[in-house]
């Protein structure tokens, strides 16, 4: 029917999702999801066999990303994997606008069934959801004076973050999965998405404040739509560090999953939904038309982040460097 080449000989299972390892060539291989690590290698089928829409996903070769398909649940899991700091490197945020880009041609060559209703975020890497903007990046531009580049990786971040909150204007409702620390940018990572699963013991803030600056990615527009702008300028002018029982209190994180557990709490809520997806929809739908966001808005604020970053002095910088080594060593231990 169809196989996979890497696992030598894949047939047809009982269920239409598979995975595969993406470690060496043995292929091991369980029901229920498809990663972009195998995409490449399914071999079409034979004619008279259809392919399952579940496997016609427009897959890219990504680099700092791995993408899960789940066909029973119709979620995409998109899971961060950064090769350089814990951060939203400029490569990073381009390849997740070419995801969501992939996302809109997915419908588009659908058929009228919906194939996916959920778009869920996570990391690979333990106990680090993500520390933020790339600061070294960041400094370079700063004293290159470079606000070409500081604008276009910025205006980047914002394209994502606005396409996850709107559920790329599509009905797909995108969940976020926080398993361990969220800094600075990684914070307006999180509370870009419709609904937010934690697990306690998570440490999510934002340091900004602590080198003259402020998040600058949507961090004033999403916080005040889950707050009030006064709470919301209070939590970023703090600088403090929360742990996600304390956001759960507040009201940004939507549900509490012990540590290990986020992902199949996830998966229980998408199974206890299924049958009022189209309604959760709707209900996001209204949520937004009563609190508009539009991508001129968290432009016009990335503007005003731009101009106060450049603005910024060498002792500022200097701050910077150093919580980007500590960022790096504890990404080594």
């Amino acid at each position: 029917m169809w196989d996979i080449r890497k696992s030598g000989g894949f047939h047809e299972p009982a269920d239409a999702g598979f995975v595969s390892s993406t470690t060496g060539n043995t292929g091991a291989i369980r029901s229920g999801l498809i990663t972009s690590a195998i995409a490449d290698s399914i071999i079409p089928p034979s004619d008279g066999d259809q392919l399952p829409a579940s496997l016609t996903f427009p897959f890219s070769k990504f680099t700092e990303l791995e993408i899960q398909l789940d066909p029973d649940q119709k979620a995409l899991w998109c899971l961060m994997a950064p090769k350089g700091p814990p951060s939203f490197t400029p490569s990073m945020v381009r390849e997740l606008n070419a995801l969501h880009k992939s996302i809109h041609d997915f419908y588009s060559d659908s058929s009228t069934i919906a194939p996916i209703n959920y778009y869920v975020m996570g990391s690979k890497i333990p106990a680090i959801y993500n520390m933020g903007g790339d600061l070294a990046f960041m400094i370079d531009a700063i004293r290159n004076k470079d606000r070409e580049a500081l604008r276009a990786y910025a205006f980047g971040c914002v394209e994502a973050v606005h396409n996850i909150w709107h559920g790329f204007n599509l009905p797909i409702m995108s969940i976020c999965l926080v398993e361990g620390d969220a800094l600075g940018g990684g914070l307006e990572g999180v509370i870009c998405f419709n609904l937010i699963v934690a697990e306690r013991g998570s440490k999510m803030g934002m340091p900004e404040i602590l080198f003259g600056s402020f998040p600058g990615m949507g961090a004033y527009s999403f916080l005040s739509r889950r707050l009030s702008i006064t709470a919301a300028e209070k939590m970023i002018r703090s600088g403090n560090i929360y742990k996600a029982e304390d956001l759960y209190e507040m009201g940004i994180v939507d549900i509490l999953a012990d540590p290990g557990e986020g992902r199949a709490v996830i998966q229980k809520y998408i199974h206890q939904n299924a049958r009022r997806h189209r309604l959760n929809i709707a209900m996001l739908n209204a949520r937004r038309r009563a609190s508009p966001l539009e991508l001129k808005e968290l432009q016009d604020i990335t503007d005003i982040w731009v101009q106060t970053t450049l603005d910024l002095e060498e002792p500022d910088l200097r701050r910077m460097e150093l919580l980007g080594k500590a960022q790096m060593k504890r990404l080594a231990n």
